[in-house]
């Protein structure tokens, strides 16, 4: 009797479990299969999309291609996705925020895929997070073939795998996830990549000058400022696939060229940003951004820059803040951009600061306008207490809090030692104020005292009681209210990563 029990129950489960689909090699993973799959896969890669998002359509076929390159490579390595949107419980579970998000599972537990979106990008994380920092090769045919297959490759060729060069090599590698690393020390390997030396480096790419030798001093932090130094373009476009090597590396301060491909001079333009580009190697990164693109409309946006006013350049550092700088005069000769990113380079320019010119009814209406140009003035004032709502004109939340700040300023606008004002963060930046999200709420005590940031209860009441408290009362909102909004919150359904939250362009960057 008992073993009957078993049997029937071993086939309850059999006929309950679900045939898992599969679309160009990516196994199509829902709420009843998903464990399904993590059992059955050691690795598993998942992406969660929404069929409408633009970065889901557009990482698709590159994803596809990374499934077909590790499935042709008899990889136990699968790739998945979940339609997010339909399969609500698994993005509730795995806290799908916005589109597309990638998992990386390993023994069913998952960490955040942190690679590029190219095919050769995403095969070369799973294969760094599940193998050897580098691959030994044992042939020519092998080490070809792993030159041949992406466009950035490592080789370490070593006499001796067990020297302090050979440990620094395969350290770096360890620690670089969206490149291909290859070692060894086989003669014949040195003698077909014309290696001379007992020790070497070699980066070979599929661009520029096609490699790059590294012959001495080979320790760990030279291993790895070579590489970063060589495995970009001299000069690369911006590109949704292309931000995570740009933003995500070791070089934080580029240049960049705003210009239309479609422009007549384009291809001489292009000619003389790569002539300044090789003085800065591995300093500056230079970029450019097609203008023509839709998606790079908020960049222009938040370098205060229109169409008409391009091709252009603008210099920034990245760091706890993004700093951007502006040359004196628009003159763009391949001598003009080196001076301008060296004068940067020596501090002989200040940061640039957007400002609008002050409009002549700014302080007309209940609700005072601010800009870069009188800012300091209003907001800083000794004897007047200033509450300033930064916005963006396009954002849902700033157009949502419009007609209650209105209100506010209307009740207020007795109050000689009280301003109720506005500024547009996408048009306008002041030095000590740094805006990272829209809207931002500041309050500026009389008598300069410090700046109150105010996150509490968006309602006429909330922010009266905070202005009549002189910001001590207010400022966050209660703890129940607090969850109740974070409740609200998640029933949101999850946008685009792009707008994932009202975020200044630099954050998404």
């Amino acid at each position: 009797m008992k073993l009957a029990l078993i049997l029937l129950s071993c086939l309850a489960v059999v006929l309950c479990e679900e045939e898992i689909q599969e679309e160009e090699n990516v196994l199509v993973l829902t709420n009843t299969t998903m464990e399904q799959a993590l059992k059955a896969h050691k690795y598993l890669l998942v992406e969660f999309y929404a069929p409408w998002c633009g970065h889901c359509k557009a990482l698709a076929p590159e994803y596809a291609k990374a499934a077909k390159q590790l499935k042709d490579d008899g990889s136990e390595i699968r790739l998945a996705k979940v339609d997010a949107t339909a399969q609500s419980a698994l993005a509730e579970k795995y806290e799908v925020r916005g589109y597309p998000t990638i998992k990386f599972f390993r023994d069913s537990k998952p960490i955040e895929f942190q690679g590029g979106r190219t095919a050769d990008e995403i095969v070369n994380w799973l294969k760094k997070k599940t193998g050897p920092p580098a691959i030994t090769l044992e042939t020519v045919d092998a080490a070809k073939a792993m030159i041949e297959k992406t466009d950035v490759a490592v080789v370490g060729f070593f006499k001796d795998l067990e020297s302090d060069a050979a440990k620094a090599f395969i350290e770096v590698a360890s620690g670089i996830d969206d490149v291909p690393f290859g070692v060894t020390s086989n003669k014949d390997l040195f003698k077909e990549y014309d290696v001379e030396k007992d020790d070497a480096v070699v980066l070979f790419k599929k661009f520029d000058e096609l490699r790059n030798n590294l012959y001495k001093d080979i320790t760990a932090k030279n291993i790895k400022d070579f590489i970063t130094e060589n495995q970009l373009p001299t000069v690369i476009e911006f590109t949704q696939e292309s931000a995570q090597k740009i933003f995500g590396g070791d070089v934080k301060s580029h240049m960049l060229l705003f210009v239309s491909k479609k422009a007549d001079n384009y291809d001489d333009l292009i000619a003389m940003y790569k002539k300044a580009a090789p003085t800065f190697k591995g300093k500056v990164l230079f970029i450019f951004i097609n203008i023509d693109e839709s998606d790079n409309e908020r960049i222009l946006e938040f370098f205060g820059l229109k169409k008409d006013e391009c091709p252009s350049i603008r210099y920034i550092t990245l760091g706890d803040d993004m700093v951007k700088y502006k040359p004196a005069k628009v003159e763009l000769t391949t001598d003009a951009i080196s001076k301008f990113a060296q004068d940067v380079i020596d501090g002989k320019l200040k940061p640039h600061l957007m400002s609008e010119e002050i409009p002549e009814d700014w302080d007309k209406k209940p609700v005072k306008v601010l800009v870069g140009k009188n800012f300091v003035e209003v907001a800083m004032s000794e004897d007047k207490a200033v509450f300033v709502e930064f916005y963006a004109p396009w954002c849902g939340h700033c157009k949502q809090l419009t007609p209650i700040w209105e209100e506010l300023a209307e009740k207020y606008k007795d109050r000689e030692d009280i301003v109720i004002a506005k500024m547009d963060s996408t048009a306008n930046e002041v030095e000590t104020v740094k805006v990272q999200s829209f809207p931002t709420l500041k309050y500026f005590p009389k008598g300069g005292g410090a700046v109150i940031d105010f996150n509490g209860e968006r309602t006429l009441a909330g922010f009266s009681k905070f202005l009549d408290s002189d910001g001590k009362e207010g400022a966050t909102a209660p703890e129940g209210k607090k969850e109740e909004e974070e409740e609200e919150e998640e029933e949101e359904e999850p946008k685009e990563e792009e707008e994932k939250d009202e975020k200044k362009p630099k954050e998404e960057l």
